[in-house]
């Protein structure tokens, strides 16, 4: 069953929409978020998620249904972990709370430009080459083993050492100056950029390599282009309350690399086998019902031992 065209238009439409009154309405002024505020905007975008997922259910398939919610839970659990990463860059520029909506709108907004890109060219390359699932597979088992072992201390973060960074300086001037929170100034009629868009440029950049895990993570769900596309936009769209959210209970997410590894290592797995069975006719196949149940599984049990964890530390202090 094809999608309409005007299903695309009008969806489109809907979300332009809600990126203007958002900025232009919502949070027209620079305003610092509160942990309940942003849990309350958290609810929003999720149960706006879940009523256009009921409207799948209902106008389009129930099948499809099935898979936009998968891919929307699985989209929703990888961001998760580029979060701690603005987490970390807001710190390390010391960016005030207030003005950070403002960045991570847009910074939103070109993520959703680039998923589209993604996306497309990721089902165009598995419609034209089957055999680009066992790379795409192998790929997210490399990425979910890489991230189990990796060690990585937060003190070693440094934004400006980064090849993108260093690139831009010497391409731009920048400015130390964060009095205004414009992204671009003019001194002594010379253009200079500030670090709120050095902050951004960065935010696209981390948004970027993210793409890469999770684009070919939810081509294991559906390869329907209408479906990964609206589950990765509104998995994005929830993607700045749920900072703002996760910035006050971040210690609840103290284990929740080694769940997002065990999702990619499972979802890699899952690709190549249902890839393989079906090349050689078996029956067998890992359904979304089993890829759903293991992605919360895993969520649940890692936020739980992190509840367990916070307890002892909190024992011990």
């Amino acid at each position: 069953m094809e999608v309409k065209p005007a299903f695309w238009i009008g969806f489109t439409v809907f979300i332009l929409i809600l990126l203007i009154l958002d900025l232009y309405v919502f949070h027209k002024k620079d305003t610092v978020i509160k942990v309940k505020e942003a849990l309350l905007w958290s609810a929003f975008w999720i149960g706006l998620a879940l009523l256009f997922n009921i409207g799948i259910y209902i106008f389009y398939d129930h099948t499809r249904a099935i898979e936009f919610f998968t891919a929307y839970v699985l989209e929703e659990s990888l961001s998760i972990d580029n979060l701690f990463v603005f987490i970390m860059i807001f710190k390390f520029f010391n960016i005030k709370s207030e003005y950070q909506h403002r960045i991570l709108f847009w910074g939103i907004l070109g993520a959703i430009v680039m998923r589209a890109l993604f996306i497309f060219a990721g089902v165009a390359l598995i419609e034209r080459f089957a055999w680009v699932m066992y790379i795409f597979g192998a790929f997210l088992i490399y990425t979910g083993i890489h991230m189990l072992f990796e060690k990585k201390e937060k003190e070693e973060f440094d934004p400006n050492k980064k090849f993108i960074i260093r690139v831009f300086r010497k391409i731009m001037r920048v400015t130390d100056d964060m009095s205004v929170p414009h992204f671009f100034v003019r001194k002594n009629n010379l253009l200079y950029a500030t670090p709120f868009f050095v902050v951004l440029l960065f935010i696209e950049a981390s948004d970027l390599i993210f793409a890469v895990d999770s684009i070919p993570a939810v081509l294991s769900v559906s390869k329907d282009i209408f479906i990964v596309f609206t589950s990765n936009i509104f998995a994005i769209l929830g993607l700045r309350s749920l900072y703002f959210a996760l910035n006050g209970i971040i210690d609840y997410f103290y284990y929740l690399k080694y769940a997002l590894a065990g999702i990619l290592t499972f979802i890699g797995i899952k690709m190549c086998v249902n890839e393989l069975t079906s090349e050689l006719n078996y029956s067998f196949h890992i359904s979304n019902y089993t890829s759903l149940g293991v992605i919360i599984a895993f969520l649940a049990v890692s936020i739980l031992l992190s509840i367990v964890k916070k307890k002892s530390l909190e024992q011990k202090a």
